[in-house]
């Protein structure tokens, strides 16, 4: 079984302390939505949608190759229509996007078979929206945050006053990737990787 972790290593672990990455476009699952994921419905949903299909694309990928490959962790994009007013704060104006890295072996004509089939089989209340493309971050930093969410905000200026002191500016989305189940990790023990799209 192909572990892709292991083999997009570089892009999915990070170190306590601020780092560039460069990170390539590949094939992504995603479900766009707004609201406060704390509190939103459409978020719940986007999440118990998006892990069966990416189940069911690894299946279609398996039967028509014989190759099994683990299925990545849950990411979120996150924005609002003027970033200079993006704060987690207050979250009830956020856009986003939940998404799951694909191989590259999925393509759109096999995403167009396969999402629709698996939300009809398993009722998936977002499904219909689901789909798949290219998408990479390019240049960017990250870092590890551990622990709740809720508590990412020094994280997050650690970041921020990284990117600042190494001359770069802000682009993009606010880009998380979750190394923990959010549905099974207790907060306490949450591994996060916090990406920030970055240019100078």
């Amino acid at each position: 079984m192909t572990d892709l972790k292991k083999l997009y290593r570089e892009h999915y672990t990070a170190a306590r302390d601020p780092e560039i990455v460069d990170v390539p476009q590949r094939p992504h699952l995603m479900i766009d939505g707004e609201g406060d994921p704390n509190t939103s419905q459409m978020y719940a949903e986007a999440v118990a949608s998006i892990y069966p299909l990416a189940y069911g694309l690894r299946k279609a990928i398996k039967d028509a190759t014989g190759e099994a490959y683990t299925v990545m962790p849950l990411e979120g994009l996150w924005w609002v229509p003027d970033m200079s007013d993006f704060t987690i704060d207050d979250k009830s104006g956020w856009l986003w996007t939940s998404v799951i890295c694909l191989p590259d072996a999925v393509t759109p004509e096999m995403a167009a078979a396969v999402l629709p089939t698996v939300t009809e089989i398993k009722k998936l209340p977002l499904g219909s929206i689901a789909r798949v493309e290219q998408f990479g971050d390019g240049l960017a930093a990250q870092i590890m945050h551990h622990g709740p969410y809720a508590d990412e905000a020094p994280t997050i200026e650690r970041l921020h006053d990284f990117i600042e002191t190494e001359g770069y500016n802000l682009t993009g989305k606010h880009h998380e990737i979750y190394l923990t189940d959010p549905r099974r990790s207790a907060p306490e023990k949450n591994r996060t990787i916090i990406r920030q799209p970055i240019a100078p």
